[in-house]
């Protein structure tokens, strides 16, 4: 006899000590169990704590539809919601337990998610599928190719299969690479002897942790508008074609102070441009709140006119030795990079970055339901 799968909105609770949290911690618990299943590792699964801080996002609005079977959670969909730019936009994270996946409850989530997202005038969707390296073997006819840009993810794949079956088109893909930390001094060495070479006294490096001098700020939130014009890390793909957040001075601030009140901390490299006195390159790490042995490579821009400079190699090597210094428990950093960035992924194969895997991005559009008309009585 089946079991009745019921679906339902996750009551997020004021702390993880709370009567209530019980539901909250199974919710995280299930989706640490797929990444387990997916990577071999939970380097890339939120702890309770980090999941109920970043649910504080004032850049995103989140909602948790859970799926039960006997009153258990079996699985999860995080549905968010963007409140600062791409307002038709809703992104799914979803997670079933492997015992219960291949039995419907990841098609009633999802469907229960969508049907959320029309409610609330979310238009498009995107979802991720995640594949390990060892994947990603064999030949061209068991590879789905994206509608833009290069890589693949395998046919074979359960995920794959899910996505195409429930309407999802693949749109990007992003190849997921990790390093080790610290990195060898020897490497280290070498590679900032390269850099400075190739830029010969011209450019100076300023460093700062996790607030932007006040004497960088308008150059910073430049730059970072800038991002979308140049091939960078961490912010490109499906998301770069995006209605993106204009930065300024303030923006910065606010997006400064956010990371803070969740926890987390970021290790800044910038490049100055000396004879110009402007800032044409950054580089950010950053490292949660509970979690300091697992770190994330965040933005890497250089604009197009200083490139072939070195700068990349000069300013992520700088940054990678402060974040060893300022957090020594620091022992991998992962990244995603589009496969077409040579650029950024030359660097980071000189740094010693391998191949994880590949995270493949999905889109469907869903029929707009006009408006919402609110009651006043």
């Amino acid at each position: 006899m089946t079991s009745t799968v019921e679906i339902g909105q996750l009551w997020i609770p004021d702390s993880l000590d709370a009567d209530d949290a019980k539901d909250f911690l199974a919710a995280v618990e299930v989706s640490r169990r797929v990444r387990m299943q997916i990577w071999g590792t939970d380097d890339l699964a939120y702890t309770p704590l980090e999941k109920l801080l970043e649910l504080g996002d004032p850049y995103e609005r989140q909602v948790i539809l859970v799926a039960r079977v006997d009153g258990r959670i079996v699985g999860t969909v995080d549905i968010a919601l963007p409140l600062a730019d791409n307002m038709d936009l809703a992104e799914f994270t979803l997670d079933i337990l492997p015992e219960f996946q291949r039995r419907g409850v990841g098609r009633q989530l999802l469907e229960a998610a969508e049907h959320f997202a029309k409610s609330e005038g979310r238009t498009m969707i995107m979802v991720d599928t995640n594949h390990p390296a060892e994947s990603l073997r064999g030949g061209a006819e068991g590879q789905l190719v994206p509608g833009s840009g290069l890589g693949f993810v395998p046919l074979a794949s359960r995920e794959v299969d899910f996505a195409r079956r429930t309407g999802y088109t693949l749109q990007h893909i992003e190849q997921f690479s990790s390093c080790a930390l610290p990195l060898d001094s020897k490497l280290v060495a070498e590679l900032e002897a390269e850099a400075e070479d190739a830029n010969a006294g011209r450019y100076r490096l300023h460093h700062w942790t996790d607030r932007c001098p006040e004497q960088w700020l308008e150059a910073v939130a430049a730059l970072e508008n800038a991002a979308g014009e140049v091939v960078s890390e961490g912010s490109e793909t499906a998301e770069a074609e995006q209605q993106q957040l204009v930065f300024d001075a303030a923006v910065l601030r606010q997006a400064e102070d956010a990371a803070v009140a969740q926890g987390r901390r970021t290790v800044v490299t910038a490049v100055e441009h000396v004879a110009s006195g402007r800032i044409v390159g950054l580089t950010t790490i950053g490292v949660l709140a509970q979690r300091q042995d697992v770190v994330f490579q965040d933005d890497t821009i250089v604009l197009q006119e200083h490139r072939g400079n070195k700068l990349g190699l000069l300013i992520k090597v700088a940054n990678m030795q402060r974040l060893s210094e300022q957090f020594p428990d620091a022992r991998v950093i992962y990244t995603w990079n589009a496969p077409e960035n040579r650029y950024l992924l030359t660097v980071n194969k000189q740094l010693g970055f391998t191949t994880a895997g590949v995270t493949g991005l999905w889109q469907k559009e869903l029929p707009n339901m006009g408006p919402r008309v609110t009651s006043s009585e």
